[in-house]
Formats: structure tokens, sequence, C-alpha cells
């Protein structure tokens, strides 16, 4: 079925997203391979990420845009920001032959945020089994899967701090505006869920 013609707008726009953000990379001065792909799992992991994070709100208008159910098109961009966060580490261990890479490192403090991208991967595995495990959970499965905003946010730190992408302009501005819109989502989605407390009919959607 094609995609409604705001949907094909929409999708052409995340489309040049992932297609800059690779630009940036790839003209960037040539290193390590193994690093340049690294790097490039990570910021298109977190884009899909961070998409799906941003659209929970709108349950309704992403539908409509996309004709499709709002599930269907969050679970998309979630699946895809598992599997490249995961391939992330995975690319920069073999390049490094250094499985260490996949080990948290709680202290010192400053160390811990440079390198939050390891907990933050074990937080998403968490976040997704919620959802996974969320028949046999469910006073808890929204709450393990909020674990999927601390992700996002011990990965822009850790981009911050130590992302080599993150020296250019265009990557810092497009990445930090991207969290600050997944914090408005955050916001906007828990004042949605305030004003339905208690009303009568609430789909599963809306507690996606």
């Amino acid at each position: 079925m094609p995609l409604p013609r705001a949907g094909a707008l929409l999708a052409a726009v995340i489309l040049a997203l992932y297609a800059g953000v690779a630009a940036v990379v790839l003209t960037a001065p040539y290193g390590d391979p193994f690093n340049v792909i690294a790097r490039l799992l990570a910021l298109w992991g977190f884009l899909a990420l961070a998409i799906a994070a941003i659209m929970t709100p709108f349950l309704r208008e992403i539908m409509k845009v996309f004709g499709r159910p709002f599930l269907a098109v969050h679970h998309t961009f979630a699946a895809i920001g598992l599997l490249l966060p995961t391939l992330h580490p995975v690319t920069l261990a073999i390049g490094a032959m250094n499985p260490a890479i996949f080990i948290p490192i709680f202290s010192p403090w400053g160390r811990f945020w440079a390198l939050a991208g390891r907990p933050a991967l074990y937080l998403l595995y968490i976040a997704f089994a919620a959802v996974v495990l969320r028949k046999y959970i469910p006073k808890y499965w929204r709450w393990a899967h909020g674990l999927m905003y601390v992700v996002l946010l011990f990965a822009v730190v850790h981009g911050n701090l130590i992302g080599t992408d993150f020296q250019e302009p265009i990557i810092w501005v497009l990445f930090n505006a991207l969290f600050a819109l997944v914090v408005a989502a955050f916001v906007l989605k828990r004042w949605q869920r305030m004003r339905k407390k208690g009303a009568p009919g609430r789909s599963d959607i809306s507690r996606a």
C-alpha cells in the first residue's frame, strides 16, 4: 500500500537526515574503517531511537500521515534503534580486538559519562525486553520501557563528550536538537496521560 502524500514527504525528510549524517561521517578525514562504520551505526541508531520516542505523543497523527497502525511505524524505528547501536560496539570491538568495550565503567564520574554508551546498551535491552514481556509484568513494563529516555540521555552525553562527529557543528546541533525534542515529547506524553487518567476506553496504543 503506497504512503499518503504527507507520509511520503515525512519519509523523505527522515531519509534526508540519514543521508546527511552519512555524508558528514564519510567526508570527514578518513581513519580506521571500523571506526568510521561504528560512528555511522551509532549516529543512525540514535536517529532511529529519537524518532521512535518523538512520535509517541502523536498516535493519531502518525496513523493518518503514514496510513499504517502507529505501533507498526513505532516498532520499525525501534527495531532499527536496537540493531544499529548493538552493531556499534561490536564493530569497535572487532576493529580494536578488545571485548572490554562492552564492560561499563562506573568511576570516576567523568569517565562514566564519557563512556555512558556502554551501560546505555544494556538499558536499551531492558527497555525492549519490557515490551516483549509486557503481558507478564503489566504493572511494571511501562517503567522499564521508560529507560529508553535514559538510554538517549546517556547516548547524547557520550556523544558530546567523546564523539568524533559531535565536533562537526551540523551533527552537534542536529543531535542535541533531537534530544531536546525527545524531552519535549516525554513531557507532552506524560501530560496527555495525566489528562486521560481514569478515562474509560483507553486503547493499548495510548500506552505505548
